[in-house]
């Protein structure tokens, strides 16, 4: 989304304390004279995972025209507030681009993010260009990204057929603390895990080694069901959540 033409903000700056993943450190004011990316993410939230392709598709694409991209990781559980276990995600989830570990929610507070993802563009003079909250606004953002870098080129494929501009979506089962199981309306239900061991979902064994969000159950469509969620020695669920689907 494009801010007012006289909405004027200027990009906060990085803790200087931050720790961080894929470089020693970044400055704020030494990225001025190029476009700046800035996500903030959760490893441990489903729609920051299914965002996720898009950050690494434009970092692989545009780094070398001079975008930087930079995650900002902001746990929202304690199991991904922990920096070892961010440094762990960031290696399995094949994450290249810079991330600052934001696990005390400094920068998340100075920002005023309401919720996961939220993305925000700065052009070259840290000036806002562009931002979006949730998923979804892929081609748009990735047009703003190639006009501040002067580059004309087809867009990203979505991904997944609900990312699609003109998809039709239903509205899904608000996310569920701890394990739920019962009645939901989504296209997909993921549950947010961390131990060691397994879990059963509606009869399917699924293994847990490490903390973060576990696909349990997938629809092509948008679709009422009921979770049968068992939790397996060694495993703790921290919520239940579920993803949008096609009308």
């Amino acid at each position: 989304m494009r801010p007012p033409a006289d909405f004027d903000v200027l990009a906060p700056p990085f803790p200087r304390q931050a720790e961080w993943v894929n470089v020693a450190t970044l400055r704020m004011d030494q990225q001025r004279g190029r476009p700046v990316l800035v996500e903030f993410w959760d490893f441990c939230r489903v729609n920051s995972l299914r965002t996720l392709p898009y950050l690494k598709a434009w970092h692989e694409r545009y780094a070398e025209a001079g975008l930087r991209v930079v995650g900002v990781h902001s746990g929202g559980f304690d199991v991904s507030r922990d920096a070892d276990a961010v440094r762990a995600a960031v290696a399995r989830l094949g994450v290249e681009f810079p991330v600052l570990i934001d696990s005390e929610l400094e920068l998340w507070d100075v920002y005023g993010i309401q919720g996961w993802p939220s993305r925000y563009l700065w052009d070259r003079e840290q000036r806002l260009a562009d931002f979006h909250v949730g998923e979804g606004g892929y081609a748009e953002a990735e047009r703003a990204i190639q006009e501040l870098l002067g580059i004309e080129r087809e867009p990203l494929a979505p991904v997944r057929p609900e990312d699609a501009p003109d998809a039709l979506l239903q509205a899904q089962t608000e996310d569920q603390p701890g394990a739920y199981s019962g009645p939901y309306e989504a296209g997909g239900v993921w549950a947010v895990l961390s131990g060691s061991g397994s879990v059963t979902a509606n009869g399917a064994e699924i293994a847990v080694a490490h903390p973060g969000a576990y696909p349990l159950v997938e629809h092509e469509r948008h679709t009422a069901g009921v979770l049968d969620l068992q939790i397996g020695d060694g495993v703790s669920c921290h919520a239940v959540c579920f993803t949008p689907g096609l009308a």
